[in-house]
């Protein structure tokens, strides 16, 4: 495998990491989150849950195994309430921004086109959340701020 596909391989991978960590989230967030948003919760489940399923098969297209979900993930903060809940939401979808932000430097074609989309989507989603935007999501504010996507729990 070249370089390039290697490097491509390794982004999506993290790509499909991030997307699992991020449906386990939203698990948390949707036992949490007000009624008032839980629609709002549940059409970022679905998106992320439909983001994995495709990244999965993007692994598989180059020649990868696709890394699995680990059983648990820490969280970055307790979620005790409903506002928890909504800073988690926005954590995860800076989180799932900046991932995506590596995919679209390491991928070519219509891979780099299908991470910039899903870049944009998590961004909106924050913005949503957060009720604020970011200058540039998934770049400047994730580097020395944001800790790594939510670890496996052992």
């Amino acid at each position: 495998m070249s370089e390039a596909k290697d490097g491509e391989l390794r982004a999506v991978q993290a790509a499909l990491a991030a997307e699992h960590a991020a449906v386990y989230g939203y698990g948390v967030v949707g036992g949490r989150i007000s009624d008032g948003r839980r629609a709002e919760a549940r059409s970022a489940y679905d998106a992320h849950r439909a983001r994995r399923d495709a990244l999965v098969r993007e692994v598989k297209d180059l020649g990868g195994r696709p890394v699995a979900a680990a059983a648990g993930y820490a969280l970055p903060f307790p979620v005790p309430d409903a506002a928890a809940a909504v800073r988690l939401a926005a954590e995860l979808e800076d989180r799932v921004a900046g991932v995506y932000s590596d995919l679209v430097r390491a991928a070519g074609g219509a891979r780099r086109t299908l991470a910039a989309e899903a870049l944009r989507e998590a961004a909106v989603r924050a913005v949503r959340w957060r009720g604020e935007s970011v200058a540039f999501p998934g770049l400047a504010e994730r580097a020395g701020t944001a800790p790594p996507l939510a670890a496996p729990t052992a």
